[in-house]
């Protein structure tokens, strides 16, 4: 899964009346999907589908991470969309008020089967907009070996912030190498790292009925912590995206980072001494807690065959499929839903019980109508506080008071 892409600012208003070239046939389903290459066992459900459906075909167009949403984008603002792509979920509330995709009906069984909250990453308006495909959440890592260095017990990893906070200072003052890995870049990450926080202290960004709830105890605390670990942390922070952080960390120049499953295999070919735990908590939280991000497919408005499409995307992320492609893939994807298969993976992988265990309280990435103003709001917000310029109290209320235009 990859979280960089972002909608185009403007274009439907800009390319209203561009011609763009038809990717399939009237009949086809035309399908924009991300990467390099199709994954092995999601070609052989296409290939299934196409066989049980002649008339409705799907035509995969393989496209690159970093143009696929745009491409998606413009294509439907241009009046020529594809039948579904994929697509960040945080972008479809900003699709469904430009009229540009189609809400996916789910049933209650539906939304049942999923893990808790899943379901809230695609709502808006009561509506589902979107077919979760792929699902990411984040865990604690630690360095066994610097804990030692500093003093700490290696197979001990901090449960709260407190401690958090605490064990990277030690492993600062005692080692003179940075305790905590600090996200603060001009960067999508930088959003995603203090929802972190957000999330393992009971807050959240909009409430129930779609309202700003920045402005709350909960999440200035999460703020405060987030200024009170950053003098422990790798210098210059505003610097440093997530994987960024997390080559320095490989290197064993960092105490503990959040990072996602993706570090499981990368930390599984070194000679670190590691260890992965659940986020430690906030003083409000209720139980394990982490973000929950998914990408979808939506379903694009336009092409005559929008039931076909939502059909084909029900069909390709179906448990029994979705969940072969998530536990034989490469992408490190933490599984969609609970099952039998997924509880005896976590069993043979330990390593991925954190990233389970933090669903149950965690929460989504936010829907806005400009995803990317909003994220230039908070990352604003996390870089005045890490450097200085601005006291958490503040900075979180001007926050507040400025992503409201964007919700």
């Amino acid at each position: 899964m990859r979280t960089s892409l972002s909608l185009l600012a403007g274009t439907a208003a800009l390319l209203a009346s561009v011609a763009v070239p038809s990717l399939a046939s009237a009949a086809d389903i035309s399908f924009i999907y991300c990467g390099d290459a199709v994954d092995k066992n999601q070609k052989s459900f296409i290939d299934e589908w196409n066989n049980k459906n002649p008339d409705n075909k799907v035509a995969v167009e393989l496209v690159g991470w970093e143009q696929c949403q745009d491409k998606a984008t413009t294509l439907a603002a241009a009046g020529n969309p594809v039948g579904l792509a994929y697509v960040g979920s945080r972008t479809l509330k900003q699709f469904a008020e430009n009229d540009l995709i189609v809400p996916v009906p789910m049933t209650d069984a539906e939304k049942a089967s999923y893990q808790p909250h899943i379901v809230d990453t695609v709502t808006y308006d009561d509506q589902q907009w979107g077919v979760p495909v792929a699902f990411s959440t984040k865990a604690l890592y630690w360095n066994k070996e610097l804990f030692k260095q500093a003093g700490l017990d290696p197979e001990t990893p901090p449960k709260t912030w407190a401690e958090e906070i605490a064990f990277a200072k030690q492993i600062k003052e005692k080692t003179g190498i940075a305790g905590f890995g600090l996200v603060a870049k001009t960067f999508d990450n930088t959003l995603h790292q203090f929802l972190h926080w957000v999330y393992t202290n009971d807050g959240k960004i909009t409430d129930a009925d779609g309202n700003i709830a920045l402005d709350s105890p909960q999440n200035l605390a999460a703020l405060t912590a987030l200024k009170d670990i950053t003098p422990f942390s790798e210098e210059g922070p505003t610097a440093y995206e997530q994987n960024e952080v997390r080559a320095i960390f490989l290197d064993g120049k960092l105490g503990m980072i959040h990072n996602s499953t993706g570090a499981i295999p990368r930390l599984e070919g070194t000679k670190l001494q590691w260890g992965v735990a659940n986020l430690p908590l906030g003083p409000d939280a209720k139980g394990p807690g982490t973000l929950l991000i998914t990408d979808s497919l939506a379903i694009f408005k336009g092409t005559g065959v929008e039931d076909k499409a939502v059909e084909f995307a029900k069909f390709l992320t179906a448990p029994e499929r979705q969940e072969k492609y998530e536990l034989e893939g490469t992408d490190g994807l933490v599984p969609l839903r609970p099952s039998a298969g997924v509880d005896k993976y976590v069993a043979d992988h330990p390593a991925w019980k954190p990233f389970i265990e933090g669903i149950k309280f965690g929460g989504p990435e936010p829907l806005f109508t400009d995803y990317k103003g909003f994220q230039n709001v908070m990352i604003e917000m996390v870089q005045s506080v890490v450097t200085g310029k601005a006291q958490p109290e503040e900075a979180l209320k001007k926050a507040a008071a400025d992503i409201d235009q964007y919700k």
